[in-house]
């Protein structure tokens, strides 16, 4: 008979077994991301299903107090099932009102569950800091009563030949403006990522279901990713303001990360797709037109290095960044982030 388990420190979490399709949760994450609480359902041999859960700290949505459920797996979906009702009512006993899942604390961990791949044609297989997940998973929080809150998209642009006309305008306009687009530079990787940090956070906190991020834990995220950058492909946008002293950086007001497809270079295949991972803007008029312009420079340097597709990875539909892609891409997968009522 399955039994429900809390797990509060490493050394019961490393007595956690395996399940036969699904793992336990890896000891740095459990460190790292810290839940409130982590809660596994397994019997005698097996793990069945796990899941962490979240009440301090929390992204807000107006009017409710929210739960998190994270760290998601389940091998059935009796298991399944067992463990989201308990996560709901362990939530509900904390004070939460609402919650959503699955997400891994805050939207700047792993979260949502790829629901959908386009039925017409090849599918395409999934790309480097892609969630996967089977899409089963997300009959299990539809059983339990959850219902979409949000839903998201990445899109294929299959030919990097191709340039936007408009941005010779954007271009025009952002030099008047003395904005430079550069690339990163790793002897400095540190301070540049401060200065990513200082930017995004100014940038996306108008964003559904933002926090705020310490630099601290920022630049961890981005150094678990460090040895698979290309510089080249993570572009800083700065603006000189006035006269500046040796040791004074100018402004950054964009900056957009990509990354070559290293999944595709484990299955043997050459490396021919980058996936064009975030971009952020400074807030305002003065900028329109910049994100669509440094999407545009790193599709153009990638197809001088060989490159043929560009992935626009994981945007929000209601976001209207998303306009950055239209123009050329077409969606090749969907996500969906759930919510319920508590």
């Amino acid at each position: 008979m399955p039994s429900l388990h809390l797990i509060e420190t490493l050394d019961h979490l490393a007595s956690t077994p395996s399940g036969h399709n699904i793992s336990s949760l890896p000891p740095e994450q459990f460190q790292w991301e810290a839940p409130d609480a982590h809660w596994v359902l397994q019997d005698d041999e097996a793990l069945r299903a796990r899941c962490s859960l979240w009440w301090q700290r929390t992204p807000t949505l107006p009017g409710k107090t929210l739960g998190v459920v994270g760290h998601y797996a389940a091998d059935d979906a009796a298991g399944a099932i067992a463990i989201l009702e308990h996560a709901q009512t362990e939530l509900a006993r904390q004070g939460c009102t609402y919650v959503v899942g699955p997400m891994d604390g805050n939207t700047w961990q792993r979260y949502r569950l790829v629901s959908k791949s386009p039925s017409d044609g090849k599918p395409e297989p999934p790309f480097f800091l892609e969630p996967i997940n089977p899409e089963s998973w997300n009959q299990h929080f539809l059983r339990t009563g959850f219902q979409p809150l949000a839903t998201y998209s990445s899109a294929l642009n299959p030919n990097l030949s191709q340039r936007d006309a408009r941005m010779e305008t954007v271009a025009i306009r952002l030099k008047h403006q003395g904005v430079q687009v550069r690339s990163l530079d790793l002897s400095k990787f540190e301070d540049e990522l401060r200065r990513i940090h200082t930017l995004s956070c100014e940038s996306f906190q108008r964003n559904f279901l933002y926090t705020p991020i310490s630099v601290e834990a920022f630049s961890l995220q981005y150094a678990k990713v460090q040895p698979y950058v290309r510089p080249e492909f993570i572009l800083l946008a700065e603006k000189a303001t006035g006269v500046l002293s040796n040791d004074q950086a100018p402004e950054l007001v964009g900056f957009l990360f990509a990354v070559p497809d290293w999944l595709a270079a484990q299955r043997g295949e050459a490396l021919t797709t980058l996936i064009v991972k975030t971009v952020a803007v400074k807030p305002g008029r003065a900028y329109a037109g910049l994100g669509s312009y440094l999407v545009d420079q790193v599709q153009a340097i990638a197809h001088q290095q060989g490159y043929t597709r560009a992935i626009h990875a994981l945007m929000y539909d209601q976001n209207p960044s998303r306009n950055i892609s239209d123009r050329f891409a077409e969606p090749i997968r969907r996500y969906t982030l759930y919510g319920k009522e508590l």
